[in-house]
């Protein structure tokens, strides 16, 4: 059986020389083996490099010239114990919050060996009716092996509710009979579809191999709700590739590396039976260039509105995906490069090579257009002193694409979205947040299109006005994506030195207005952490909503438990239940994030009307 990528990685046999044509910071010495004896550095405790870390191209300059997903952190690191601090205090109450839910049990944290996991992480929900389903990264996947009864050994867990969220099955990992081969990688993204009389979530993350060779993936699993009331279930198929590398090197026919997928989100059209995947791909380009991400995007046919096949031959139970063509070989110096061509780029490489990241979807379903949001110069205005610049602003980047640039062929018909517009950020992703063990904090855009206010928003935190962050609103029209505001609106209240980060939002509510939510904290003295909200905001305002807690217990992170980076994720999520018809959304708004109320990160929800 293969050994598990996070707690050591056989010997590759990369030579130097192989990638020299590839520039030196692709070169890589051979890996050496880690040992299993479960030791701090096999684990990544005091920053010990296991994994694949030590062969993998990616991995050896992640952290260093670029920055990722808490999906690679795990790819690359593996396991990294946060300990518990000596002094817990006790929750505090949040009285007139709604009803709080975990997603998840402590009892199915446990491996087959029996030892217990700690942290659940970077969450993702949908609902339709009285049906919801969330999903996370889950550190249970650590100390488990392919073959693990309910696919433990899947990064991407998932829990089912079958009475609007009072209380969930946590169903273990997202079904992946092929584990021995590649396993869901976490970074999950989730999206219901009602047709047909029928309810069908699907469930996306990275999809990688377990040996860190060849190309790596975005994937999902169709689940359809099968039978009805308290006795439903959720009846997940195999994976379905939504997204591959584009670049892979060959070296005597039996060593590959290939660009790394990393950031996946979804969202769907359900006018047209549409599922679209946003992501971000790492090169392996020789050049300055070679760090330059690339945020991309695929498109699935999920069949027509009957249920029927859709054009590529989909259906809500089949999806049939087009993501680019295949991989062609090309000889470069001593190694073979293979190159394909993804369905979709949404920007071109940065010629100074600073990081885009944090790929966002939305679509407007009165005419079918996608928009994209993406951070540009994260993380490299930190460590990237070509990117230090005034030249190279730090930014939030939207992108607008209509219908007829979109077919469901194996490339789109246009090169780049046909419209885009940025606002300036003032990052926030060189603070520390108490608690929070992952560093550096991300301002990646959340978006979601308003057909009834012809706007497309995005939210993000900044901290131009307050160092710990606030959390900012910037519409544009829809089409030529000119600003709404002329400035970007606060939507958290009373600031008062507080900290407030990481914000979620996906979608309008039936009378077109946003609801966003993000964590928050009274001031940056304290580790008590809550959910905050703005409810029913119209994208057009120019004025700080009333916000409410959604959270009934605050959450004091520096008091938790935690086996994963970062230990509450890198972001929190909104949506609104799903609908068979147009506005095709509920009156229902759920919202999902990471809590430590019980000393170990876990996957929450609660729901307000919307």
């Amino acid at each position: 059986m293969r050994h598990r990528w996070w707690l050591t990685v056989a010997a590759l046999p990369l030579a130097a020389g192989v990638l020299a044509g590839l520039g030196p910071a692709a070169q890589a010495t051979g890996a050496r083996p880690v040992s299993h004896a479960g030791t701090a550095g096999a684990l990544g405790i005091g920053g010990g490099k296991t994994g694949l870390a030590q062969g993998n191209p990616f991995c050896e300059h992640l952290g260093t010239s670029y920055q990722a997903s808490q999906a690679a952190q795990i790819y690359c690191f593996g396991a990294h114990l946060t300990s518990k601090a000596p002094t817990a205090t006790a929750a505090n109450l949040v009285p007139g919050a709604p009803r709080n839910t975990s997603a998840a049990s402590f009892r199915e944290d446990v491996s087959p060996a029996g030892t217990h996991a700690y942290g659940q992480s970077e969450v993702s929900i949908a609902a339709s009716g009285r049906f919801v389903v969330e999903s996370w990264n889950d550190s249970t996947t650590f100390f488990s092996t392919c073959g693990a009864p309910r696919f433990k050994e899947e990064v991407t867990g998932i829990g089912f509710s079958t009475n609007g969220g009072k209380t969930f099955r946590d169903l273990g990992g997202l079904r992946n009979p092929g584990c021995a081969v590649r396993l869901f990688a976490g970074d999950p993204s989730v999206t219901a579809y009602k047709v047909g009389g029928k309810t069908f979530f699907y469930v996306s993350s990275l999809f990688l191999p377990v040996d860190g060779i060849g190309q790596t993936h975005i994937a999902f699993d169709a689940c359809q709700v099968m039978g009805t009331g308290s006795s439903a279930s959720l009846h997940c198929g195999h994976p379905i590739t939504a997204a591959s590398s584009t670049q892979c090197v060959r070296f005597r026919h039996h060593f590959s590396f290939c660009s790394f997928l990393d950031k996946d989100f979804a969202a769907i059209d359900p006018a047209r039976g549409r599922l679209y995947f946003t992501y971000t791909e790492f090169p392996i380009i020789t050049g300055r260039n070679f760090f330059a991400t690339l945020p991309e995007m695929s498109v699935c046919d999920i069949g027509t509105r009957t249920g029927a096949p859709g054009p590529a031959g989909g259906t809500p139970a089949h999806p049939v995906c087009k993501h680019g063509t295949p991989l062609v070989k090309t000889t470069r110096l001593r190694g073979h490069l293979f190159q394909g061509a993804p369905y979709f780029k949404i920007v071109a490489k940065d010629r100074m090579g600073c990081e885009n990241e944090g790929t966002y979807p939305a679509v407007n379903l009165a005419n079918g257009s996608v928009y994209v949001a993406y951070e540009h110069n994260w993380f490299t205005n930190v460590f990237n002193p070509n990117c230090f610049s005034s030249k190279t602003p730090t930014r939030d980047v939207v992108t607008g694409t209509p219908l007829h640039c979109l077919p469901l062929h194996l490339v789109a018909n246009c090169k780049h979205p046909t419209a885009s517009n940025n606002v300036k950020v003032t990052s926030m992703d060189a603070a520390f947040i108490a608690g929070y063990n992952r560093f550096p904090l991300s301002d990646f855009p959340r978006i979601a299109v308003s057909s009834r206010r012809h706007t497309v928003s995005i939210v993000w935190n900044d901290a131009r006005h307050h160092p710990q962050g606030d959390i900012l609103l910037q519409s544009f029209k829809l089409g030529s994506l000119k600003r709404v505001q002329h400035s970007p609106v606060t939507l958290d209240r009373a600031h008062r030195g507080g900290v407030a980060f990481l914000p979620g939002l996906r979608v309008a509510n039936r009378s077109g207005n946003l609801d966003v939510a993000w964590y928050s904290r009274p001031s940056a003295g304290t580790a008590e952490t809550a959910v905050r909200a703005a409810i029913g905001v119209n994208p057009r305002t120019t004025r700080t909503p009333s916000n409410i807690t959604i959270t009934s217990r605050t959450s004091n992170w520096l008091v938790n438990n935690s086996d994963i980076i970062p230990n509450f994720g890198d972001y929190i999520d909104t949506v609104v239940s799903v609908t068979s018809h147009f506005p095709f959304v509920g009156r229902t708004l759920y919202v999902a994030w990471s809590d430590g109320r019980s000393g170990v990160p876990q996957p929450f929800m609660a729901h307000v009307r919307a």
